[in-house]
């Protein structure tokens, strides 16, 4: 017996993308609609595990977006979705286009535009469950050189974002400190190779650690 239906929803920018297929045209495509990164991997762990409970996964998970970006484009790629679960991961964009001609949003206005994004989400769906995933940067590749600088910007988001968690009772996925234990292990570069986008091998770890704190949130809906 298949259940009633509950969409799960991943939103960010392209650590989320993964290099899926866009597009409503290519819908029809049930290959390549979850990308390949760790929202895939959910997908394809949960999907197997309970495919009795009738789990949908959507990826909306778009290459460069701020979070001034992925609130422009909310009432299309999450609104009209009407996610139960609503997993988002956003905030390293707006570290790298501050650092590279100050048009990512500063901690302050990071925070409001996620409030609001989560206020309309929270509208549309009262019993909705959310997920927010700590942005996170390793010194590998290109961030080498100024790592730091990166560091710098990415902290403050990362206390809003939990802050944010908190004030909303959402599930607070911690990413950062994950990947500092990891380096006892391995090189940056072999979890995420450019200090930005992790490695297939980072992914799952990712996937590994959301499943550990937000998987089974969907049984509460």
């Amino acid at each position: 017996m298949v259940n009633i239906e509950k969409i799960i929803l991943f939103q960010g920018d392209s650590i989320t993308d993964g290099g899926r297929m866009r597009g409503k045209e290519n819908e029809w495509d049930l290959n390549h609609q979850m990308g390949h990164g760790y929202a895939f991997l959910i997908n394809a762990i949960l999907g197997t595990k309970y495919p009795g409970e009738n789990l949908r996964f959507y990826n909306r998970g778009l290459s460069g977006n701020r979070i001034s970006d992925l609130y422009g484009r909310w009432v299309e790629d999450c609104l009209s979705l009407r996610p139960d679960v609503l997993s988002i991961m956003v905030g390293i964009n707006d570290c790298g286009f501050h650092l590279k001609d100050g048009t990512g949003s500063s901690s302050e206005r990071f925070e409001k535009i996620y409030q609001l994004m989560l206020d309309e989400a929270k509208a549309v769906n009262p019993r909705l469950k959310l997920v927010l995933c700590e942005p996170f940067t390793l010194p590998a590749g290109a961030r080498k050189a100024d790592y730091e600088d990166w560091r710098r910007e990415v902290e403050p988001l990362q206390e809003k974002t939990r802050i944010l968690a908190q004030h909303n009772g959402a599930v607070f996925v911690p990413l950062q400190a994950m990947f500092f234990e990891l380096l006892k292990e391995r090189e940056a570069e072999y979890w995420i190779w450019d200090g930005v986008h992790p490695t297939v091998c980072g992914h799952q770890m990712i996937a590994n650690q959301w499943l550990k704190y937000a998987g089974e949130l969907w049984r509460d809906i």
